[in-house]
């Protein structure tokens, strides 16, 4: 089933913003990311995970295997507690190969957890190259999304990113004084220009996003 279309919209201004701060603002975590046999993926308090198609589309179509016959793998991992919009994921994502990037595979799974308590699913392991939380939403609960941010942080691989995108102005700043203090070290956020705006006064869709790694 598509998503409504001003959701659509929302993940295409969403997938143009990621790409362009990444190029402009980390470029060679893009020309890692292209390079490597295997990108993973892991998507914190997901919902049912709207953006897990164009996450995987824009790191599958960063590049080609090098030899004929070889494969590239963009695997996403989906979090949320709840477990009925994470069925609803894993009803409309299937694994298979990227249409328009030949060479490439791409892999979904999607788990019902606790985003700030991942150690009881130990099959999804650690390294993640990319770890990403959309619209944290620091407001509702300070304690549980410090612990978020922690996991999201220790589930990094050493050269890994986390990107969050936020709501609202003022939440955003605290979500990144947040991060930085639990050994996160910003490398560049951006305001979304084209961020559509909600019925709540200060708030928009993906208004702001950043993009961290570890402190070195």
């Amino acid at each position: 089933m598509p998503f409504a279309e001003d959701d659509a919209e929302d993940l295409r201004r969403l997938e143009r913003l990621l790409r362009n701060t990444l190029q402009h603002g980390d470029p060679a975590f893009l020309e890692r990311a292209g390079q490597a046999e295997a990108t993973r993926i892991l998507d914190l308090a997901c919902g049912d995970c709207r953006e897990a198609d164009m996450l995987t589309g824009l790191f599958g179509r960063l590049g080609a295997p090098e030899s004929e016959g070889a494969e590239r793998l963009v695997k996403l991992t989906g979090v949320d507690i709840r477990a009925r919009e994470i069925a609803e994921a894993a009803d409309r994502f299937r694994s298979g190969r990227l249409p328009d990037a030949p060479g490439v595979r791409r892999e979904f799974e999607f788990l019902a957890g606790d985003a700030s308590k991942l150690r009881g699913h130990r099959q999804m392991g650690e390294d993640f190259d990319l770890v990403f939380l959309r619209h944290q939403n620091y407001w509702n609960g300070e304690r549980v999304w410090e612990e978020i941010f922690q996991e999201a942080l220790d589930k990094m691989a050493p050269e890994g990113r986390l990107v969050i995108t936020s709501y609202f102005d003022r939440e955003h700043g605290l979500a990144l004084e947040t991060i930085r203090r639990l050994g996160g070290e910003l490398i560049t956020t951006e305001r979304n220009n084209a961020s559509r705006d909600l019925v709540t006064e200060g708030k928009s869709v993906d208004r702001h996003l950043a993009v961290f790694r570890r402190k070195q």
